[in-house]
């Protein structure tokens, strides 16, 4: 559940804290008032499109803020399955948006645009002002009827996906296996080539690392001859004063003093451990001297070593180990190219096979699917009634062609819809009007959460072209669903807002010659009051204010039953 939105210095919004309930939370006020403006930051806070021009004028910088609660465990082991951990059951998603980029946190951990979005299908379901005109499309139909499907059917979609992908890769393979005879003669001298080629070097993993290091140590061998020799003359040339003959003296000179003062023990045999270290790093410095006598013969068999393994790594990979799979793999083409007819009638075989997983995990998605339109048809016929189609017919035609086969199936799935007796059931997108087709959505997500664990849906005016009696079966509907999950609604029909759990109104102001959108809770006489206004009272009659109560009174009638 949303339990408050805080906005600060977006668009016209100065700044704004609201504190949403349960059940159904109704925002009112004027058009252009700002109302989407609420809205839209809730999408911006979730991961949508962020642009500078949406920062308050004079302000550098606009932030959002969510608080949710989590109540529901499955939602939470979705949440976890993003790596998002609610804390004691609580998320807090902020959002700061600057000139140039935007910054999002989840619970004050860093997250990505995208990562949020993802996260957004988790925790709420938004519906705008023209999500119905998607509704026509084939593609959305099958999407809703498959949410409809559940598990059973997602279960079987990630099998057939794996199943699709395998067949077009043998598919792809079969393709380009059409050869001629003397095509599989050169390819078989290529690869036949490579692999000798290859296998003549005897290339070693990492012999090449090995083989380098030793190059380079024969090329700067003079240089390094120089400097061993340096430094040995340093600490122990008898040649001069070395560090060796000066720590000897310096050594003798305080054994002769030590028995006058027991503090120069230690100190005397410090400089004891010195003087042994320095000798064995004298003779570590002679024996390696000796190892740097350059060998023109052992340099040359190395340096022609180097230049067949980068030949090869110029040819067949960045490595050795890159190497030795390619001719693997070359040592796998040409026994398929000796052994043609075998291979092919293998590829067939395994393409076959692939297809006639493929196919059967299409038929079992389509029985799934044929069943469950059955009661997705049965569940939407009674919403659409309480929605006021009264002679409403709504039937989902599925179409399955296996030439078609693909990684959701091989199902074409239409919405068909008849609104008056004796018309036969056509395409939803040819004959429901706009409020049809926003009744008809409501509809949908009415029976979709049943089966959804997202608690908090949005509806940005749902009620477009509807009126009357149809606005008050369109407003008991939404308390139903109010019941269960938590509905936050844009509306500018009085037949819905009399149905507020809490009542919003968002209005413009003037301070100091700047305008700004304001949002404040209404208690019982404001929210009768902002009802008669939506009744279309200029003034607030002692009638307007009647009919206004009376609408509220119907409405907690209803809400009871």
């Amino acid at each position: 559940m949303l339990n408050s939105l805080h906005v600060k210095n977006l668009a016209l919004i100065e700044e704004t804290e609201v504190q949403f309930g349960k059940g159904l939370n109704i925002l009112t006020g004027e058009t252009g008032a700002g109302k989407s403006v609420i809205i839209g930051s809730i999408n911006l806070a979730l991961g949508a499109k962020a642009d500078k021009e949406m920062i308050r004028t004079g302000k550098e910088s606009a932030l959002i803020e969510l608080a949710f609660t989590l109540d529901d465990e499955a939602q939470k082991e979705r949440c976890r399955e993003l790596d998002v951990e609610p804390e004691e059951d609580m998320l807090i998603i902020s959002r700061k948006i600057s000139a140039g980029k935007s910054v999002c946190r989840v619970n004050g951990e860093t997250m990505t645009a995208r990562q949020l979005k993802e996260l957004a299908e988790v925790l709420i379901d938004v519906y705008g002002q023209h999500e119905h005109q998607s509704l026509t499309g084939k593609k959305k139909q099958l999407e809703i009827l498959d949410d409809f499907c559940g598990d059973p059917l997602r279960r079987i979609k990630e099998k057939m996906a794996g199943y699709y992908k395998r067949y077009r890769e043998l598919v792809k393979e079969w393709e380009a296996s059409d050869k001629d005879g003397s095509m599989r003669q050169k390819e078989c001298a290529l690869a036949r080539f490579e692999c000798e080629e290859i296998e003549d070097a005897h290339p070693e993993i990492g012999e090449d690392e090995t083989l380098e290091a030793e190059y380079r140590r024969m090329v700067h061998s003079r240089k390094i001859l120089e400097g061993v020799s340096l430094a040995r003359r340093f600490l122990g040339n008898t040649e001069g004063e070395s560090v060796s003959d000066l720590t000897g003296r310096a050594l003798r000179e305080l054994k002769s003093v030590e028995g006058y003062d027991e503090g120069l023990t230690d100190i005397t045999q410090q400089l004891s451990e010195i003087e042994g270290l320095v000798l064995d790093v004298c003779r570590e410095l002679a024996s390696y001297e000796e190892t740097l006598e350059f060998d023109p013969e052992t340099f040359d068999k190395t340096e022609k070593r180097l230049d067949l393994l980068n030949h090869l790594k110029s040819k067949y990979g960045a490595t050795v180990e890159e190497v030795l799979a390619y001719r693997e793999a070359q040592e796998e083409r040409l026994e398929k190219l000796m052994n043609y007819d075998a291979y092919l009638e293998t590829l067939k075989q395994e393409m076959e096979q692939a297809e006639e997983k493929l196919l059967s995990s299409c038929k079992k998605s389509s029985e799934i699917r044929r069943r469950q339109a059955k009661a997705l048809e049965k569940k939407m016929t009674e919403a659409l009634h309480d929605l006021n189609f009264m002679e409403v017919k709504f039937r989902i035609q599925i179409d399955s062609d296996p030439k078609k086969a693909g990684e959701k199936g091989y199902d074409e799935v239409e919405f068909l819809i008849s609104t008056n007796p004796g018309e036969p059931v056509k395409p939803l997108g040819s004959i429901a009007s706009g409020g049809e087709l926003s009744r008809i959505m409501l509809g949908l997500k009415t029976v979709m959460a049943e089966k959804d664990a997202i608690s908090t849906l949005i509806f940005d005016e749902i009620d477009a072209g509807i009126s009357g009696r149809t606005a008050w079966q369109v407003s008991k509907k939404l308390a139903l669903l109010g019941k269960e999950h938590q509905i936050i609604c844009i509306t500018h029909l009085p037949q819905i807002a009399a149905m507020a759990d809490q009542h919003f109104k968002i209005e413009k102001n003037q301070k100091e010659s700047q305008t700004r959108t304001d949002i404040t809770i209404l208690d019982e006489p404001e929210s009768t009051k902002e009802l008669a206004r939506l009744l279309g009272s200029d003034l607030l009659t002692d009638a307007a204010v009647s009919n206004a109560r009376e609408m509220k009174e119907l409405a907690r009638d209803t809400k009871q039953y």
